[in-house]
């Protein structure tokens, strides 16, 4: 017997309809109705759920790619970097980096600059001679035109703290800079600035399919709960990463010669290795790097590995292998080795790569691509590879290409434009800690950091009128409080307990599983519409 789902129909048409909540889907929707496009975002889990939520959290310009000669890529993410800086200075910092010298450093195999080293000096063997080191920090420097951070500098290992925790044959480094970010914090944020601007935004709403009538595009979608509704856009903006040649020629049944590279990218975090705040750039003899980075105030975060990836389908996760491989690539550098016994969390992500046919996962290209399609009566853009440094690019690139199809030529509009939170100084966040601890005298100091980290100039929405801890409602560890709760779900669509403490927070790692339980429970209950127990006790 056939089971026909309820069915919702919505009839407004949207100029543009983008099917993916990553950062490139939430940073085109934002552009685009920051341009008066009437905007629909389709995203079947949550937002950041996929690759967004599992990158190295660096806003950086990729040193390493300055090897591969990819040097408008290194460029245009240099000078993103600072922009994204200015615009979003809660969740994202500047950091120095401490890059080790190792005399036995080599280049990852054929890559251009190592190609032509070893024609024109072969007695150097492949090796990574530190004065070329230094040529591509002095590039990396001066490439986007910094004004905000600080420029590379040479440390003596045996005097500096960053000395300490390294193994005694490390006597000299180059320290340089770059940023952090929170990447699934930029996603949402990216979504709520869309939503504020217009856009509709629809998580755990799946594209089912989406065809062309009557020059419009007719998409079938499906809710959480088998709900089904039609929605109707005059283009379409495929960003869903992993998935795009599946959502191309499934969803869409459009043909295309394009194919899509997967990349498995792991990460393992620590225990505290070390304790001062600058982070490693460690160089492995394979070629590869990886980083060492203070993580979550009590933690390192050490990564990445680059792993062929079978399909989107298999959940990507940190193997045995990859965890070995890492603690392996740390403990060349660390004198005390790092063991399995030190890891407490491993994530996973796939890179979703255009494929252009190089010869290994390292070398394959971190650039985007994008293909705008009109063969099926109405345009379809399509979004391949990218890095979370460039999004915002990204997507002025992608209005450049799709919105003169919609007749919108508007200009482009974000670079320096705040996120939600983020009209502050760069160096702001210290007087807006004092100020909400002020206001909420409860308030730890760590507490109010944290806070401010993840909502800037919100975190006084947040916290409301709240003059003691109870006033926030149920507790449930690690400083998250009901009243933190609540908000998430009501402006930053989080639905379980795994959005809140693993996607808007990294407080997973701070909860044990009884507490996530309870979180999740209440969080149902609050979604039925009941008074959670929790709720009238802490009323009560």
């Amino acid at each position: 017997m056939e089971v026909r789902l309820p069915h919702r129909d919505t009839s407004p048409v949207y100029d543009l309809l983008v099917i993916g909540g990553g950062v490139n889907g939430c940073g085109i929707a934002r552009d685009a109705s920051g341009r008066g496009l009437r905007v629909a975002l389709a995203e079947k889990g949550d937002l950041a759920q996929a690759t967004s939520s599992a990158s190295t959290k660096l806003f950086h310009g990729g040193l390493r790619y300055l090897e591969f000669l990819e040097v408008r890529l290194v460029r245009e993410s240099l000078i993103e970097r600072e922009r994204l800086l200015r615009a979003m200075p809660h969740i994202s910092w500047p950091l120095r980096f401490v890059l080790p010298l190792h005399p036995d450093m080599r280049f990852e195999s054929a890559t251009p600059v190592s190609r032509m080293l070893s024609l024109a000096m072969p007695w150097m063997k492949g090796r990574r001679p530190d004065w070329l080191i230094r040529l591509g920090l002095g590039l990396y420097d001066n490439l986007g035109g910094r004004e905000i951070l600080p420029g590379t500098k040479t440390v003596d290992l045996t005097s500096d703290p960053a000395g300490r925790p390294l193994k005694p044959q490390f006597r000299r480094a180059f320290e340089y800079s770059d940023c952090w970010v929170e990447d699934s914090r930029l996603v949402v944020l990216n979504a709520r600035d869309a939503q504020a601007r217009g856009a509709t935004v629809m998580t755990r709403t799946r594209v089912v399919s989406a065809r062309v009538s009557d020059g419009l595009w007719t998409a079938d979608l499906e809710d959480a709960e088998g709900m089904r509704s039609t929605l109707l856009a005059r283009a379409v903006v495929n960003a869903t990463g992993p998935w795009a040649a599946d959502v191309l020629r499934g969803a869409m049944g459009l043909a295309s010669q394009d194919r899509v590279r997967l990349v498995r990218g792991s990460h393992i975090v620590t225990r505290k290795l070390f304790d001062h705040d600058r982070c490693y750039f460690f160089q492995g003899s394979d070629g590869r790097i990886i980083f060492a980075i203070p993580y979550e105030g009590d933690f390192t975060l050490i990564g990445t590995t680059d792993v062929e990836h079978p399909d989107p389908s298999v959940p990507p996760v940190c193997t045995p292998e990859e965890q070995d491989y890492l603690c392996a690539f740390a403990s060349e550098y660390f004198a005390k080795p790092v063991t399995r016994d030190d890891i407490v969390w491993t994530y996973s992500g796939v890179r979703p790569l255009h494929d252009e046919g190089a010869a290994s996962a390292t070398a394959a290209s971190r650039d985007y691509t994008l293909k705008l399609d009109t063969s099926a009566g109405a345009p379809v853009l399509h979004v391949f590879g990218g890095k979370i440094t460039t999004y915002r690019r990204l997507a002025e690139s992608a209005l450049a290409k799709i919105g003169p199809a919609l007749g919108n030529t508007r200009a482009p509009w974000t670079a320096g434009v705040p996120l939600p939170g983020g009209k502050f100084p760069v160096d702001g966040v210290p007087r807006l800690v004092a100020e909400l601890r002020a206001a909420h005298p409860f308030l730890t100091e760590p507490w109010a950091f944290r806070l401010l980290r993840a909502y800037g100039t919100d975190a006084r929405e947040v916290l409301g009128d709240a003059r003691d801890a109870s006033a926030l409602g149920q507790d449930f560890g690690a400083t998250l409080t009901e009243a933190e709760v609540r908000w998430l779900m009501d402006h930053e669509w989080a639905r379980t307990a795994e959005d809140v403490v693993w996607r808007r927070s990294k407080l997973g790692l701070r909860m044990d599983a009884e507490s996530v339980d309870r979180l999740d429970r209440w969080m149902r209950e609050f979604q039925r519409g009941t008074t959670p127990a929790s709720t009238v006790a802490a009323i009560g």
